[in-house]
Formats: C-alpha cells, sequence, structure tokens
C-alpha cells in the first residue's frame, strides 16, 4: 500500500519551494529558485535508492532504478517538471489539506472571501469524500507538477522496498521551465537511454493522452503615421485601427473561449498600441496538421490583403512554429498507451483515452526520438488560486507507474 500520510507530506514539501519560471530571462533554469527544489530532489533520489543520479548545469535531474530480472527488459522512463507557470504566484504557498470532502464550497480565504465551489468547478464532486490539497487563495498550489514529481518518486522508493514486483530498468528525469515552453529543450535524450517514457503532468484520474496540438506564435506587426491630430486629414494613419480590421477579419468564433475537443483556434494573447505601431501577438492551435497548415496561410494571406489595401507594406506578420502533435510519433509504437491502459484497467482506474488541448514536455521528447504519451498526475484548476488535487488521485498515480513497470517487465 502507497502511503496517504508520505503521498502529503513529501508533496507539501515540494509545493512550499518557490519554483515559477520567468518567460523574460535567458537562463536556464530561468529563475535561481528553481535550483532550491532541484537540488533538494536530487538529495532525495539518492537517499531512496537510486543510482546513477545527476544534476546537470542546467538543473536536468535524472536518475536510475536498476532491473531486478534477469531477461532483457525495454528501458522505460517517467518525467515531470518542477517548476510552476508564471501565470500566477507561487511565492509562499501555504497548501491546506482537506479531510472527507463534504460535496460543499471550500473557503479557501475568509478574509478576501475567495471560495472554490462546486457549482462553479464541478468537478469537485467527483471527490466527494476523499482527501484534498487546496490552496489558501492567495497562490497557486504547484500539483502542476509537484503531483507529477511527488508520484515518481513516491513510486521509485516502493518498487525499491519491495523487490518482490519484478520490472526492468527505469529512468526518472526532472526538468525546469516546462511551463514557459522550454522543459525539453535541452533534455538529453541520449543520455536519458530510455526506449520510451511517460509524463506524468495530465489533470483528472483516468487522463491518457498521446496527441496534443500543433503550436505556433505568430507576432503581427502594423505601422502607422503619427501627425499632429489638428493637422491629420489624409495624412496620419493610425496603426491601432488596421490592428482592429486584422482581428475582426480573423474567424471571431474559432477562440479558446468558443472551441472544445479538436476544434483549433487562433487566441489573440497580447496587445500593445499607438498610433505609430501596434503588436498583437497570437498563438496558434490545431491538432489536425492540415488545419494547422491552414490557419498560418489564413493569418499571411489577411496580411497580404492589408497590405494591398494600404498600397504599402503596414503590415508584417512573424510566424515561428513551436512545437507538434506527439500523435504521429507514437502511433507506431502504440503498444506503449496500451501498457499504461492495461495498467489503468487493472488497478480499476477507467481509462479517459483524449487529446490535450496543450502542449506537453511529451510532445517534443517525442520528435526528439523518445515517444512520451501522459498520464494524469490528478491535479485540477491549473495555474490559479483555485487549484487543488485529490490525494487518492495522487496514489492511484503512483500505483499506476509501479503498475506499468511490472507490465512492461513480462511483455514478450
Amino acid at each position: 500500500m502507497i502511503s496517504k500520510e508520505n503521498i502529503i507530506k513529501r508533496f507539501v514539501s515540494y509545493v512550499t519551494i518557490d519554483t515559477e519560471s520567468d518567460p523574460t530571462s535567458n537562463t536556464t533554469p530561468s529563475t535561481k529558485k528553481q535550483w532550491d527544489l532541484a537540488n533538494k530532489l536530487a538529495e532525495e533520489l539518492k537517499s531512496i535508492g537510486m543510482t546513477d543520479v545527476s544534476i546537470d548545469q542546467n538543473a536536468y535531474i535524472m536518475a536510475t532504478l536498476p532491473s531486478n530480472v534477469d531477461h532483457d527488459v525495454p528501458t522505460i522512463g517517467f518525467i515531470s517538471h518542477f517548476d510552476t507557470s508564471p501565470d500566477f504566484t507561487g511565492a509562499n504557498v501555504k497548501p491546506q489539506v482537506i479531510e472527507n470532502y463534504d460535496g460543499n464550497d471550500i473557503v479557501l480565504n475568509d478574509t478576501e472571501n475567495i471560495v472554490l465551489s462546486p457549482d462553479y468547478f464541478e468537478d469537485l464532486l467527483l471527490y466527494k469524500g476523499q482527501t484534498l490539497i487546496t490552496t489558501d487563495g492567495t497562490t497557486l498550489l504547484g500539483a502542476d507538477d509537484k503531483a507529477g514529481i511527488c508520484e515518481i518518486v513516491s513510486a521509485m522508493e516502493y518498487l525499491v522496498n519491495h523487490p518482490e514486483i519484478k520490472h526492468g530498468k527505469i529512468r526518472v528525469g526532472f526538468t525546469p521551465d516546462e511551463e514557459i515552453g522550454r522543459g525539453a529543450h535541452k533534455f538529453d535524450v541520449k543520455k536519458f537511454g530510455a526506449d520510451w517514457a511517460y509524463t506524468m503532468d495530465g489533470s483528472q484520474i483516468g487522463e491518457l493522452e498521446y496527441e496534443n496540438f500543433n503550436a505556433a506564435g505568430a507576432v503581427v506587426k502594423i505601422k502607422g503615421k503619427i501627425v499632429h491630430p489638428g493637422y491629420a486629414k489624409g495624412k496620419m494613419i493610425n496603426s491601432m485601427y488596421i490592428a482592429q480590421e486584422f482581428i475582426n477579419s480573423l474567424p471571431r468564433l474559432e477562440t479558446p473561449e468558443h472551441t472544445e475537443g479538436y476544434e483549433g483556434f487562433f487566441h489573440l494573447h497580447s496587445m500593445k498600441g499607438h498610433v505609430e505601431e501596434t503588436v498583437l501577438e497570437y498563438i496558434i492551435r490545431d491538432h489536425d496538421k492540415g488545419h494547422f497548415e491552414a490557419r498560418k496561410e489564413v493569418m499571411q494571406k489577411l496580411t497580404n490583403e492589408l497590405n494591398s489595401q494600404y498600397e504599402r507594406e503596414v503590415i508584417t506578420t512573424e510566424i515561428k512554429d513551436q512545437y507538434f502533435n506527439m500523435k504521429e510519433k507514437v502511433e507506431p509504437v502504440m503498444h506503449i498507451v496500451d501498457i499504461a491502459e492495461k495498467a489503468m484497467i487493472q488497478l480499476g482506474i477507467k481509462p479517459l483515452i483524449k487529446a490535450i488541448r496543450g502542449g506537453t514536455d511529451g510532445s517534443q521528447l517525442s520528435y526528439m526520438g523518445l515517444p512520451c504519451p501522459n498520464i494524469f498526475a490528478g491535479g485540477h484548476n491549473f495555474h490559479g488560486r483555485y487549484e487543488y488535487v485529490p490525494v487518492e488521485s495522487m496514489i492511484k498515480a503512483t500505483e499506476v507507474i509501479c503498475k506499468i513497470a511490472e507490465l512492461t517487465a513480462l511483455e514478450k
């Protein structure tokens, strides 16, 4: 049995260390404070009996649990990230443990009247009677992805202490800066040496994902001309009005707030403007590669049309690919998904196989030669004050890791 008390203690010890990443930084890790947890994890892996524990100059951590069988077994890996999102503060996290959740509102912060309510977050009702760990309403929690780290470390500790569970060689890896899209950038796949791996970075219990968005970022710059407004007739060009034309010319219902499932979108996430210049920043997302390419073409075509309309180059659009759908790399080795699904079923967990409306380290790692589906870590409402995680989900995720290791050793 996985110890509930140990899971809570370990998880709390992680989330109370601030590891927020910084997209404006050029270093790896992007913040020095990520080292605080990275160094702790490296020492903890040694203390539980892992071998080949290493932490490189960029804070990437790797370790090995040696095989305990006498036949050839594929080397598998489990990966999570220790940074937290810069979308909401991760400083001075004060987790609250709610025993035997009764299905009613949870007052996170009485002073500021911050309430976690099942009337708004319906998934809470899935966990009635369970133990929840929440925030105090003033920070995020950090279950994304410290729950995943907790589960991997706890599973490795359990396998070390229970040699009767047979398994092949297991590699674990913990990365910085996943939340700012750089988690896999300096991951040494060759050094990791696994045939395949799983990121423990999903949400609801049962989630198993091997599809994600194709992703690109677009920066649209609109040039205007500033002239004294009293004498501007026929001379001033207001870049903000042209920006408005650009925004309104894209499909209005193909935005995040109007899409779900496999539907892609254009998302305007930043806009800064003056008469002389306006800059729009978009992200482009679609699961289908053809639709993804078409979305990029739509933005470029719109740019060309507006430049033609104004008879000069008033708009420049720069589009850069960010990551791609890992389905292309995982489908040829679908047995790695089948093993995870089988592990969940044997543990009484209903697999929820669906596409990620986002990306993970696994998507980039899959294109780097390490096929890497994603498994639930248990948390909900990531990146904000309403984040929570059921302890029972973390226990189940820990058991899934152990079961995958066991089933892989039985594969012929």
